[in-house]
């Protein structure tokens, strides 16, 4: 059996031709970046406002969110979908506070990935990393995923500011 190296060769360069020829996506630019860190932070006030109607009306209708948490070297995860993170039971009073986001825009998509704490009734619970996948659509940032890793230190670090201040 004979392989043809060369056309298969042409082929690819075209094709590698053709993918450079296309229009970059829209570059990155501070004022996305801000909007997106914005909508972090805003959905993550309402969550700790206690209030989910305002948290999920920062996603898209078909969003997903998933914990993944890990004990005793196992992991496990959990999913809902923006109508069950509308309608479901608060286990407390929850201060959710991200910080050191990292954003990245890519013309229409957006990842946000940041560190957080979680305090239930000011108590500590957990912390970990949350990572937003975003996109634009209507004019306007919303959150199409939400995945988080809920765990204890070492693995993951309190909020540098010490505890939320009590009310």
């Amino acid at each position: 059996m004979k392989i043809r190296i060369l056309p298969l060769m042409i082929g690819f360069a075209l094709a590698g031709q053709a993918v450079a020829a296309q229009p970059a996506a829209p570059s990155d630019t501070a004022a996305d970046r801000r909007q997106v860190a914005a909508l972090v932070d805003s959905a993550l006030a309402a969550l700790s406002r206690g209030n989910l109607e305002a948290f999920t009306d920062y996603m898209v209708d078909e969003a997903i969110t998933m914990a993944v948490s890990t004990r005793d070297g196992q992991s496990r995860h959990s999913a809902r979908t923006r109508l069950a993170n509308r309608t479901m039971a608060m286990p407390g009073k929850i201060t959710e506070r991200a910080f050191r986001t990292q954003v990245h825009v890519a013309g229409p998509i957006a990842t946000a990935w940041a560190p957080y704490d979680l305090y239930i009734d000011n108590k500590w619970s957990h912390c970990g990393i949350d990572v937003f996948t975003i996109i634009k659509t209507g004019g306007a940032w919303k959150i199409a995923t939400l995945v988080w890793s809920a765990e204890q230190p070492p693995v993951c670090e309190r909020h540098p500011d010490g505890p939320p201040k009590q009310p």
